[in-house]
């Protein structure tokens, strides 16, 4: 089958993912932070063929319940279905498109279930997309694929008051008591990092509009990976600035972030930082493991090792590394066997995993999972869902958290988490701010 591929010479991405962001399944993949390398494409799906959400084992598609118990195999089918001949030079024409919830990661390894799953969110929610729209930012060209455009029609953004009361499902004592029970861990030789987060929530205003509020959001927060997605009564908000795993003709590559400092301060601090530095590098050899499951032998490196990346707010150490897929491996047995990321798990990643469920009292839901696309032509891109909005039960909900390494120091590491959250927090806030683009 042949893809249909037309020039687009209608409205910009804004303009259209917010003419369709109603829409339940509409897809927003925004990389709108334009100083960043990896800026140049945004996508909007919209009007998916095929719907599969899948929890605790079990998988949904198109609303029935269906006999197949593996996500991933039954995923890798429902792109193959398609047999589409892609030749095109643009990254995303079509394919899988949605999140891979954190507690996806309980269909991969046998972890402890003592978390309270109080949200009830699907651990993961994916369409099956034909029609695309696709924003080359560096070259200021758009594409439309698909059978027939869609009708856009500008909807002005609206500004509002937002009146959010956050409030923490831990208290900050025993936030800094777990991070301390995570370095008896670490003393005692059982880990050498876990990342322990806590989870703020607040009751949405009876107005709230959701894509109004993302569009303040990207204003104050550009990232490269962000991301809007509607899936009816859940909704995410996305500012991550954190890659997982890309692969472009079976080159794949991931770009940790370890190493946390506030933008008001001096970047030489945290480039300089012993400890910063072997977070960064714990996680940097997990992720070369991980990748060597599916890599070729040998092609697995690491050209980039602690750069400094400096966004609205905070300065990040980023790594990355690179290697090449197996002949006989696609990108969705990539995904599962480096999944969930150990940037926001740790190290070892399974006894990580066991001490987040000891400490934190809710089930994580999409943070912490990955968002993004895989194309009928077998190409993934994927951030990390970090400094993301979580929209459910009429509610917002964000968790932010750090990774403890043996040099942590409690107070800090608390602190580092509510840096990471301060931008988002400040989207809340009432202020003027200029016209959104």
């Amino acid at each position: 089958m042949k893809l249909n591929i037309q020039k687009w010479s209608g409205a910009d991405a804004i303009t259209c993912a917010r003419a369709l962001a109603d829409k339940p399944y509409t897809l927003f993949f925004d990389s709108n932070r334009p100083t960043h390398p990896l800026n140049q494409w945004s996508f909007i799906c919209f009007d998916p063929v095929e719907t599969i959400e899948t929890k605790n084992g079990t998988i949904t598609h198109n609303d029935t319940l269906i006999q197949e118990t593996d996500f991933f195999k039954f995923l890798q089918s429902r792109i193959d279905h398609y047999n589409f001949n892609d030749t095109s030079h643009i990254p995303f024409v079509g394919g899988a498109a949605g999140y891979f919830g954190y507690d996806l990661g309980r269909q991969i390894e046998s972890l402890p279930d003592d978390t309270i799953d109080d949200l009830k969110t699907p651990d993961a929610c994916i369409g099956i997309y034909t029609h695309v729209l696709a924003f080359d930012h560096t070259n200021n060209e758009a594409w439309f694929i698909g059978d027939t455009p869609p009708d856009i029609t500008d909807t002005p953004h609206s500004t509002q008051n937002y009146n959010i009361e956050w409030q923490a499902n831990i208290s900050e004592d025993d936030y800094l008591t777990d991070i301390q029970k995570t370095l008896d861990y670490i003393y005692a030789g059982e880990i050498y990092q876990a990342n322990i987060s806590r989870r703020f929530e607040s009751p949405l205003p009876k107005d709230f509009h959701h894509f109004d509020h993302y569009e303040d959001l990207r204003q104050i927060n550009p990232a490269p990976f962000s991301a809007y997605m509607n899936f009816g009564d859940l909704k995410l908000s996305s500012c991550s600035p954190e890659q997982f795993l890309s692969v472009t003709k079976n080159n794949v590559t991931t770009r940790p972030i370890k190493g946390t400092l506030p933008s008001s301060e001096n970047p030489k601090n945290l480039t300089t930082s012993k400890k910063d530095i072997a977070e960064n590098t714990m996680i940097v050899d997990l992720l070369r493991n991980d990748l060597s499951k599916t890599c070729d032998y040998h092609s697995v490196k690491t050209p980039k090792l602690c750069e400094l990346e400096s966004f609205e707010g905070l300065h990040h150490l980023v790594s990355t590394v690179t290697g090449t897929l197996k002949k006989n491996k696609t990108a969705i047995d990539l995904l599962r066997s480096c999944f969930p990321g150990g940037s926001i798990t740790g190290a070892p990643k399974i006894r990580a995993q066991e001490i987040i469920e000891e400490f934190e009292p809710n089930r994580r839901g999409p943070y912490c999972g990955a968002m993004g696309y895989i194309g009928f032509n077998g190409d993934m891109n994927t951030n990390i869902i970090i400094r993301t909005l979580i929209y459910t039960n009429n509610k917002a909900y964000l968790q932010t958290g750090s990774g403890i390494v043996a040099d942590s120091i409690p107070e800090k590491e608390l602190q580092e988490s509510l840096d990471k959250a301060a931008k988002i927090f400040e989207s809340f806030e009432k202020q003027d701010r200029e016209d959104v683009a």
